[in-house]
């Protein structure tokens, strides 16, 4: 694999025409909605009044899984997602056409049995006028290029939570069939879906997608800290260090500090931390 190739990759931009059916669908497959009388819920799941997820970005614009195309030189078997970005510089509408712009920002080699880190971005611009409506950054373990060489210096540190008791905990289940209804949003990496890849990757059954189990966890967010306010979230930043299972629950413990909340997500039934370094900046 050559880094320096990637960051010269071109990407051609990706129009998004999305309906507020699919803004509806996304957010049933985070969840929303599992309390029928909670008006709060329901104003993200009903198509003819409903409002855009704050993590809708996720899955607008997305140029597909690239890494497996020819000539990457990415190991794509053994590649993880372990971190994930969103900047939302304004809220979404329910329907609406939006371009996604991807570029590859850099690779950390961490050692040839180490692996490297890969960065990627994707800017959301409104179709029609150019604005600036999100920007996603994704980090990516490729477990199997590691040597490959740097092109950037090592990221800083991870976000650190507090080492105090959490000043909110919120527990959400998760349905047996929310990897089949997440994936309607545009993920169809077959781990989520077929038993027999998931088994061919080392796991039981079928995963949770991490962007599912993140959306969760901002859920968590809306009904504990910040009231059900979304307009106040701008930044959110976290890392995925450990798979999940459709039908389990999601504790998420979150602190907050003047305009950052920090959060961590753990499966209740497995007491497994499932996301760390969680970081929300408010507007």
């Amino acid at each position: 694999m050559d880094p320096y190739a990637l960051l010269r990759r071109e990407f051609a931009p990706v129009r998004h025409r999305y309906t507020a059916r699919d803004t509806a669908l996304h957010a049933l497959g985070l969840g929303l909605g599992g309390d029928p009388l909670d008006a709060r819920q329901l104003a993200y799941v009903l198509p003819e009044r409903c409002t855009a997820f704050p993590t809708l970005p996720n899955v607008l614009g997305y140029s597909g899984f690239w890494a497996r195309e020819p000539g990457t030189g990415i190991d794509w078997r053994r590649l993880l997602h372990v971190e994930q970005s969103l900047t939302l510089h304004e809220r979404l509408p329910a329907d609406g056409d939006v371009t996604g712009y991807t570029r590859v920002t850099g690779v950390v080699d961490k050692g040839e049995a180490k692996g490297a880190l890969l960065y990627q971005e994707r800017r959301l611009t409104d179709s029609a006028d150019g604005r600036l409506l999100a920007e996603v950054g994704q980090v990516s373990l490729l477990r199997g290029n590691g040597g490959c060489g740097s092109t950037m210096a090592a990221p800083p540190a991870p976000h650190r939570v507090p080492e105090r008791a959490p000043d909110h905990v919120q527990d959400l289940p998760t349905l047996p069939q929310a990897a089949l209804l997440y994936r309607l949003s545009g993920d169809h990496n077959p781990v989520h879906s077929d038993p027999g890849t998931a088994r061919g990757a080392g796991f039981d059954r079928p995963l949770l997608h991490g962007l599912c189990t993140f959306g969760v966890a901002v859920h968590a967010l809306l009904a504990g800290p910040l009231a059900w306010d979304a307009a106040r979230l701008h930044r959110l930043r976290v890392r995925f260090t450990a798979p999940v299972y459709p039908g389990e629950t999601l504790r998420t413990e979150s602190w907050t500090d003047g305009g950052t909340v920090s959060f961590r997500t753990h499966v209740t039934e497995r007491a497994t931390v499932v996301l760390d370094a969680g970081r929300a900046d408010l507007r």
